[in-house]
């Protein structure tokens, strides 16, 4: 710590951590042995995110993350697709499909960004806000198989027909970005992904990737 840094803040911001890497939550005592203070500290602290709804805690005593923090995470979505355009605008005009970036909502799979080419006759519409399961289509499966550490190489997944009859689709996973679990893709009208098309879908997951670290 500096003297320019606040300790209670950072334990705080710490506590939300490791939280947020636990499905079951932890108690008290196992937050005391993981930050090095002693209990009557993250007494105080859980009930300080309490008050901001950042925190809750179970019938047990277990804490876990609250939904106080979904209101702070819509407001990264903006900021995730200004970041995402360039890469994604690249990939559309290259490509000569529509571009998109989807995020992990819940249980479902949701595009924040979409940039359709501007040189074809036709290409599939997409909207930003579209949702879709997360086993569906080719963004939803690309983030699970990264989740799971399944992702084999070349490193994007690919599908057809699955969330529009006669569309096809190819996405690759967002790689070291904590705290966005996401993908880039593309989805053009055609029986299957030409063979170009996965590994540039790779490069702009990456571009997307290393604008946002």
């Amino acid at each position: 710590m500096t003297a320019e840094t606040s300790q209670t803040l950072d334990r705080g911001l710490r506590v939300l951590k490791l939280l947020a890497d636990t499905d079951h939550g932890l108690t008290v005592t196992e937050l005391s042995n993981k930050l090095g203070v002693n209990r009557t500290v993250v007494y105080r602290l859980l009930a300080t995110l309490e008050q901001h709804a950042l925190v809750r805690r179970d019938l047990g005593g277990r804490a876990r993350v609250g939904l106080g923090v979904l209101r702070l995470g819509r407001q990264v979505h903006p900021l995730v697709r200004e970041a995402a355009l360039p890469a994604l605008r690249s990939l559309a005009e290259d490509i000569g499909a529509t571009a998109h970036l989807t995020l992990v909502d819940g249980a479902e799979a949701l595009a924040v960004a979409v940039v359709e080419p501007t040189w074809t006759d036709y290409h599939v519409a997409y909207r930003a806000g579209f949702r879709h399961p997360l086993d569906r289509g080719a963004a939803g499966p690309a983030f699970l198989a990264a989740r799971q550490g399944t992702l084999i190489e070349p490193g994007f997944t690919h599908t057809h027909g699955e969330l529009e009859a006669g569309a096809s689709g190819a996405a690759a996973p967002l790689v070291g970005v904590t705290g966005v679990e996401g993908s880039v893709g593309v989805v053009m009208l055609a029986d299957a992904v030409p063979e170009r098309v996965g590994p540039r879908v790779v490069d702009a997951a990456r571009e997307v990737a290393d604008a946002l670290r």
